[in-house]
């Protein structure tokens, strides 16, 4: 529904579309700002994946290694005291705006160095699983980070077109509508002024 066609309407409305159009170029640089860390993100990301398949690859040739020089049975036997999960410690970040989760392993004791004597091979193996594990941690931060940003990448999009296309074309609208009103109220009382004049001087005549 239009606004009532008065001064403070109009002053009011186009405060409202200097506001709109401030918001909207913040938002825009935000939205660049945010485009421009997710592929620095993206590409470090996927040299963490390429690292990480790396280090498994090793990892299963030191094991491979380890099965030829102490056989199957020690492996097994160091196998026991590996934990299923490490622990980690998450806490969060803020990166413009984005709440970005932060993922550390905790220190643990390594597998089998205090419960097994084993031999050397073998604990090459635990190192490099060890490894693995780490590359995994930080991977996983990696991505995590990259869907949150991908989510409020996608809400700032979002509210700038909201701003672009709805807002500031409505707001351009009614102060239109209400800049004509007033024009048109103006041109007819200062032709009803006129009249009255015109009649008032008959009069006097």
């Amino acid at each position: 529904m239009p606004k009532n066609p008065t001064r403070m309407n109009l002053i009011n409305t186009r405060k409202s579309i200097v506001l709109a159009r401030k918001g909207h170029d913040l938002l825009k640089r935000k939205r660049e700002a945010l485009v421009i860390e997710f592929f620095k993100m993206l590409k470090d990301s996927k040299s963490d994946r390429e690292r990480l398949q790396q280090t498994l690859e090793a990892a299963y040739k030191t094991t491979v290694i380890a099965s030829t020089f102490s056989g199957d049975f020690e492996l097994e036997q160091a196998s026991i005291y590996v934990k299923d999960a490490s622990k980690i410690n998450m806490s969060v970040k803020n990166v413009m705006g984005v709440r970005i989760p932060e993922i550390e392993k905790l220190h643990e004791e390594s597998m089998g160095s205090d419960q097994l004597q084993t031999s050397l091979a073998v604990s090459d193996v635990e190192d490099a699983f060890s490894g693995v594990k780490d590359m995994i941690i930080d991977t996983a931060k990696r991505e995590q980070s990259l869907r949150r940003l991908i989510l409020e990448i996608d809400k700032v999009k979002r509210r700038v077109n909201a701003l672009e296309y709805i807002l500031l074309p409505k707001l351009k609208k009614e102060a239109g509508y209400i800049s004509f009103r007033l024009d048109e109220m103006e041109r007819d009382t200062f032709s009803a002024l006129k009249h009255v004049k015109k009649k008032i001087e008959r009069q006097n005549a």
